[in-house]
């Protein structure tokens, strides 16, 4: 069980460290990623070497008995020098470094004190689990043990204090991290606390070994777990509220993308939907389809709807912004009626001019552009605005407020008639080519 507990707080760490790492490479100069890495990497650390299968490998692929006990104590007191100097850089303040730079030092002299410590001692007999209590009475070995316990219970009540004192003054996600990251400190403060009581009980010629196998390492893997939370919590808060705005954003813009679909499908606007992307990829795709279609619908554009439309609207409600939205999606159906009415008419003037031995094809309409694209806020308003009822006033017949194009019972001697495939117009003289179908072919 103390293994599996060990591996799981490894591997929770270390998913944490993983999960900063490529900020890490970005931003290697940065002190605070630096510490906040190091904690993990170390408390990660701690929980490996401390597994007994993991004791027993070091034991014996060193051939040094008992030495995973002095390098799990080392990797410990690095652990609290890391978590001391992340607290320092979170407090902030004049002379950070110098701060840092004394804790480190100070946790340096703990690692020294223990390798020579355990140099100096005995430890013949392998102890996979209860090495402090077994050898709680040994010359130096003894020294070594209480001196990280020491070392380590210092570290997590300075974390936590100052975790908790700190998060009174914040808000936020920061708050929610800082009083996440000071009661895994205390979590780990019942480590060394019930390491020191098993100890104590040697001493007084007692054997409570259950605070030293079952009791420390359960309220070290839980304090590892809020930890990692802690830590982990004020850098990701950011992020995902930014996918959760990208969400709503992307959900919001559907109206207007269903609308222009036909047209998007039909004139291959959209590019592929990316798979597996975040939020934000996916509203940058929808909002690129969508200006793509509002790009290929200038042509159609009728602007004399637009002044219309939002001059009722602005009467309406009083509303600038709002009536510009609904004028855009006013013009926005309208356009993409008369293209797909002009894309109908062409196919049937293309079906006439094969049947009389001449090639014809649609013009682009005579629509005059509102303008610069919308912007994001302005796509969101114009989606609101299709998604409710939009009173659109009566379009022209031809976008633009255009003259209307002559039926087909009209000849237009010299007409200048588009060939499909964008070659050389042909002049039609006798017969015109319909650009609006008045009735069934």
């Amino acid at each position: 069980m103390n293994s599996l507990i060990n591996y799981l707080s490894c591997g929770a760490l270390w998913l944490g460290l993983a999960a900063k790492a490529p900020d890490l490479l970005r931003h290697r100069h940065d002190p605070y990623l630096r510490a906040i890495c190091a904690v993990l990497a170390l408390a990660g650390l701690c929980f490996l070497l401390g597994a007994p299968p993991t004791v027993g490998a070091v034991n014996g692929l060193s051939g040094v008995s008992n030495l995973a006990a002095p390098l799990t104590y080392a990797a410990i007191t690095g652990y609290c020098a890391a978590s001391q100097v992340l607290v320092v850089h979170l407090r902030g303040g004049p002379g950070v470094g110098r701060t840092a730079r004394r804790w480190t030092l100070a946790y340096t002299a703990v690692v020294l004190g223990i390798a020579v410590a355990f140099a100096l001692g005995e430890a013949p007999a392998e102890r996979l689990t209860d090495f402090d209590t077994y050898y709680a009475k040994t010359p130096y070995l003894a020294e070594m043990i209480v001196l990280y316990l020491v070392a380590h219970l210092t570290a997590v009540t300075v974390t936590t204090v100052s975790a908790l004192h700190w998060a009174r003054q914040v808000r936020g996600a920061l708050r929610a991290g800082l009083v996440l990251l000071g009661t895994g400190a205390l979590c780990g403060a019942g480590y060394s606390v019930a390491k020191l009581v098993a100890v104590g009980a040697r001493w007084s010629g007692l054997d409570w070994p259950v605070l030293g196998t079952a009791v420390s390492p359960a309220a070290a893997g839980l304090g590892a777990l809020l930890t990692v939370v802690g830590v982990l919590v004020p850098l990701l808060a950011p992020r995902v509220a930014e996918w959760r705005r990208a969400g709503r954003e992307y959900a919001r813009l559907e109206p207007l993308e269903r609308a222009l679909d036909d047209l998007l499908v039909r004139r291959a606007l959209r590019l592929p939907r990316p798979r597996l992307a975040s939020p934000a990829t996916l509203l940058m795709w929808r909002r690129t389809s969508i200006h793509n279609a509002l790009s290929h619908l200038d042509a159609y554009v009728d602007r004399d709807l637009y002044e219309r439309t939002r001059a009722g609207a602005l009467a309406a409600t009083g509303d600038a912004e709002l009536a510009g939205a609904r004028a855009w999606a006013a013009v926005v159906t309208d356009a993409v009626r008369h293209e797909a009415r002009r894309r109908e008419t062409a196919g049937n003037a293309a079906g006439h001019a094969v049947g009389s031995g001449r090639v014809a094809a649609p013009e682009a309409g005579p629509g005059r552009p509102l303008g610069p694209p919308p912007d994001p806020a302005a796509l969101a308003r114009i989606a609101d605005a299709l998604a409710s009822p939009v009173p659109v006033p009566a379009a022209s017949a031809v976008p633009g407020g255009a003259e209307p194009v002559p039926s087909r019972t009209e000849p237009v001697p010299g007409r200048t008639d588009p060939v499909p495939g964008g070659t050389e117009p042909v002049v039609s003289g006798a017969e015109p080519v319909p650009y609006e179908r008045s009735g069934p072919a």
